[in-house]
């Protein structure tokens, strides 16, 4: 799912006063998941403690970050070919005497690491997920001349370094905000590239969590989101010496006055523990929505992918999620193609799929990951028979998302206010299930969570009317 926050197309523009009179820029674009989203984000904050402000025009940078995801084939090939238009750009500003600092961030910059000062002149440093904390050091080497690379897992937890949101610059992101809480895997899944740029899993402690929302809470969000790489595999020690899980955290997170709502992803079936799924119940801040991806329906292709569950215990943890919180929107991922797939590993897979009845899913053509063990299988798929698949997959994963919303029709529901809407008068924001909601919502505000009636659906949204707003959940 793809997160580009701008687009590198702009041209260099002559500077219209001189350089030091101007404030300095820093444009980030972020390419792949939401902990990328978050990872910029925390960039840009510690940037700010040397002046950088946060721009989305490009040709008003000093400094450009290109925030990189590595879990797609040629996601490298793609980072060099903006690099190509970034190098251009630096040396015509080179040419009017003004500065240009180009930095590789993210996945990329941990995979590909010295290679790309090798292949990219242009680029001064190389920042790996671990060592953002590092970034403002880096920064001021790379201005004396020094081609920097940072892309170690770094021993010291990069959480303490960085500094905490601050609420001005809280309140330009929105209502609703993601907060990292773990990092890393140890799964290794077959086809993933994760644990090899994120490293092994990391819990960030209780307390840090805490404070972090908190202070996102105090500058206006009504959501947070918890992030991580197996998000449900958070743990930490709590403050009555127990140790906790990802349902003990949320349910802390829940008292904090002011948020609205709780949101978690990305989960795993082998770390939905018996707490995570009764918080689902007993938490009415935690959103009755599950991102629990299952990638296949084929248990021998799961045991290729190094799942370490089959298709019956997830279809069956699904049925102890949905006793507990019948209302629950579930969501997933898979991947067609796998090297070896058969047409009855696929036939498996749409088994799964009629079983379950998902709401939202994602879906892919499995691609090689290099350096991952798929990529060295025997067995690879022909792109024509990966297309049909995935072709067949869809149009099942699409019938059921239309039922999904079609059910909605005619309930009524708290709808928390995110942005702008395209008409006049119009808000948007997203259902308890993650949906955008287009409505008619004159004398409301965004952050207000307001009753509205589901009139009717789109190709990816919903229309509701407003039929009230909750006085207790007014925004700030």
């Amino acid at each position: 799912m793809s997160h580009d926050t701008a687009t590198l197309d702009a041209t260099s523009a002559s500077a219209s006063a001189p350089e030091a009179a101007k404030p300095r820029k820093v444009f980030v674009k972020t390419y792949g998941c939401q902990m990328n989203v978050y990872d910029s984000d925390r960039m840009t904050d510690a940037l700010s403690k040397d002046g950088y402000e946060a721009t989305e025009t490009l040709e008003e940078a000093d400094l450009v970050l290109l925030n990189t995801c590595h879990i797609r084939e040629k996601a490298a090939e793609k980072v060099y070919s903006e690099l190509g238009r970034l190098r251009d750009m630096k040396k015509a500003r080179a040419k009017d005497g003004r500065e240009m600092v180009i930095g590789i961030t993210g996945c990329v910059a941990q995979a590909e690491g010295a290679e790309i000062l090798r292949r990219a002149p242009a680029v001064d440093l190389v920042i790996g997920p671990q060592t953002y904390h590092r970034l403002p050091d880096a920064v001021k080497r790379a201005k004396r001349g020094e081609r920097v690379i940072e892309t170690d897992y770094a021993i010291e937890d990069k959480f303490e370094h960085l500094p905490a949101p601050e609420k001005a610059r809280t309140r330009l992101r929105g209502v609703t905000a993601f907060l990292t809480v773990q990092e890393g895997c140890d799964k290794f899944c077959t086809f993933c590239v994760v644990p090899y740029t994120r490293g092994s899993e990391v819990s960030r402690p209780v307390a840090q969590i805490v404070s972090e929302a908190e202070k996102l809470v105090d500058g206006g969000v009504r959501e947070i989101t918890l992030l991580g790489q197996n998000v449900n595999a958070w743990h930490g020690t709590g403050p009555d010496g127990t140790e906790w899980g990802l349902g003990d955290l949320l349910a802390r997170l829940s008292e904090i006055e002011g948020l609205a709502r709780l949101r978690y992803t990305t989960s795993h079936p082998r770390d939905m523990d018996d707490s995570l799924i009764e918080a689902h119940r007993n938490l009415p801040k935690l959103m009755p929505y599950l991102h629990l991806p299952v990638q296949s329906g084929s248990d021998r292709i799961l045991k290729a992918m190094n799942r370490r569950h089959t298709a019956a215990e997830y279809i069956a943890l699904i049925e102890r999620i949905r006793a507990v919180q019948p209302d629950i929107a579930i969501s997933g991922d898979f991947i067609v193609g796998f090297p070896g797939e058969t047409d009855d590993d696929f036939e498996d897979t749409l088994r799964v799929i009629e079983a379950v009845g998902y709401a939202q899913a994602f879906s892919f053509k499995y691609s090689i990951r290099p350096g991952t063990p798929g990529a060295e299988m025997d067995g690879h798929i022909a792109e024509n028979v990966k297309a049909e698949r995935l072709e067949k997959l869809q149009a099942l994963l699409f019938r059921q998302q239309n039922a999904f919303a079609e059910a909605c029709v005619g309930k009524e529901i708290d709808l928390l206010l995110e942005k702008p809407g395209r008409m006049p008068g119009q808000l948007v924001g997203r259902s308890p299930w993650l949906q955008p909601v287009n409505v008619d919502a004159n004398g409301c505000e965004i952050g207000d969570i307001i009753k509205v009636r589901i009139t009717g659906t789109g190709r990816n949204s919903l229309f509701a009317e407003a039929i009230g707003w909750r006085a207790d959940l007014k925004g700030a």
